[in-house]
């Protein structure tokens, strides 16, 4: 199975979101943020950002398509 990133449109999906406002990297920070005190435990930050990154990613990505 193809990995769903390299598909055309999850490219310009990622592209579109790559060009971030300070709003949308806002929107990551605070929830990243909330990841982490969920958890309670340091040293996953990177997970945390991640997460949060596709989290909002994907909410983005359905309004557009709306």
């Amino acid at each position: 199975m193809k990995n769903p990133s390299t598909t055309p449109i999850a490219n310009q999906t990622r592209t579109q979101v790559t060009k971030r406002t300070p709003d949308v990297q806002e929107q990551i920070r605070v929830r990243a943020y909330a990841l982490y005190e969920q958890r309670g435990e340091e040293g996953r930050e990177v997970e945390d950002w991640l997460q949060a990154e596709s989290e909002i990613t994907q909410q983005q990505a359905k309004t557009l398509a709306a």
